[in-house]
């Protein structure tokens, strides 16, 4: 009864880490089988459009598109390969600690043992014999079967630590193998974004003087500068929804009242800012996304010149030189990243002060939402243009659209 007792409680135990366990990666699964669906259908449009149709501003966003989905499976990929080093060097600790207590059994029996061959074959009843009295009989002879049983234990536990020490070896085998299997399924979809950004820069260079499809760019540009800000106010309202709703007792409650669901995925992200450093006492001195880049398009007012258009800018426009990457200005939590006809890939970074950063036509991105990141951090590298190698940047105070040429730093 006590057995099938045990066996029921261990039942329970490993229902209880599993169910979880899958629960995750079917939805993982279905997040990643509509990814790869959605991917499919715009590679159909593509392909279903004529010649003259692949060199337009659509195909150009199309494959703009393809490759912020592209992106979304490899940063997936990316922290899966995360989750398998924590869960292997969890492994390797236990391998550690179950070998150290198998020496240390071991180094007990052969203490025995050599104790055994100096004093010859000194028995149990010649021990009670020599005793000088019955107390001291009695005396040893609890001891004599306390060790006997001790002896015994030691062997079933070393036999026992080998098989568990066979076991975590054979895990450890089977998690360095599905590393291995997520890292070349990563580097798979790098080489198809690869070629995709190829592909995109190839139809981009037939737009680059084409007046109509510029306008479209100008037009899709306007559209997402609209969504860019109804993104910022959803973040506020989201925070501020959370923070009314549940009251800070301790500091895990503190950090929970912050969590936002992503109704997507399911996944909560911890936007809470209160950690990091004051964002407000970076203006005049903050580094600039983009070293040695300079600004081609200020904020406010815009006039191009090639169609004779005034266009409005909420941020600024920095024109990359030799380094391509894109450098986070300050401490925050990655609150969004997502895709905006004429913007691409954008990532909007929460700090501290209600202060939130954004960063647009991004290539290749190195984080995921809800990472936190320090000042400096590479977040991505910046997507080439009609204009090159240009990042949008903007910086919000809650709602307030703030000049970025006046928070950063001089050169």
């Amino acid at each position: 009864m006590v057995t099938n007792l045990k066996y029921l409680i261990l039942f329970f135990c490993f229902s209880n880490f599993i169910l979880p366990q899958s629960k995750d990666i079917l939805q993982k699964e279905s997040e990643l089988s509509s990814i790869k669906t959605e991917i499919e259908n715009l590679e159909k449009e593509l392909t279903s459009k004529s010649a003259s149709q692949k060199k337009s501003f659509e195909a150009v966003e199309n494959l703009t598109k393809q490759n912020y989905l592209l992106n979304k499976i490899i940063n997936g990929l990316r922290s899966e390969i995360k989750e398998k080093d924590n869960e292997i060097k969890k492994i390797e600790k236990i391998i550690t600690l179950t070998e150290l207590e198998i020496k240390s059994l071991q180094d007990n029996y052969a203490k025995y043992v050599v104790a055994v061959y100096k004093k010859g074959q000194y028995n149990e009843l010649e021990s009670l014999i020599d005793a000088a009295s019955f107390q001291q009989v009695i005396m040893r002879t609890y001891y004599l079967q306390v060790f006997s049983t001790k002896r015994g234990e030691d062997l079933i536990k070393l036999q026992i630590k080998k098989e568990e020490l066979a076991e975590s070896k054979s895990l450890l085998k089977k998690e360095r193998n599905k590393k291995v299997a997520l890292i070349e399924k990563k580097d798979s979809e790098k080489k198809v974004l690869t070629q995709k950004l190829n592909e995109r820069n190839r139809a981009l260079k037939s737009i680059e003087k084409n007046k109509k499809e510029l306008n479209k760019l100008i037009a899709a540009k306007k559209e997402s500068q609209k969504k860019i800000e109804q993104l910022i106010v959803e973040l506020i309202e989201k925070e501020s929804k959370e923070n009314k709703e549940q009251i800070a007792s301790t500091e895990n409650t503190a950090r929970d009242k912050n969590k936002i669901r992503d109704e997507n995925t399911g996944y909560e992200y911890d936007l809470s800012t209160s950690s990091f450093a004051s964002f407000s006492e970076l203006k005049g001195k903050m580094i600039w996304p983009m070293h040695r880049g300079r600004v081609i398009r200020k904020f406010g007012e815009n006039k191009n010149k090639l169609l004779n258009t005034v266009t409005l800018n909420y941020g600024i426009d920095i024109k990359a030189e030799k380094d391509k990457n894109v450098y986070c200005v300050g401490e925050g939590v990655i609150a969004a990243i997502d895709w905006l006809p004429g913007y691409g890939n954008v990532i909007i970074v929460s700090h501290r002060n209600e202060y939130r950063t954004v960063y647009g036509h991004l290539s290749e991105i190195f984080i995921s939402e809800g990472d936190r990141v320090k000042s400096g951090t590479v977040l991505a590298t910046v997507d080439e243009g009609v204009d090159g190698y240009v990042l949008h940047f903007e910086i919000w105070s809650g709602r307030d659209k703030q000049n970025p040429e006046k928070w950063l730093g001089k050169k």
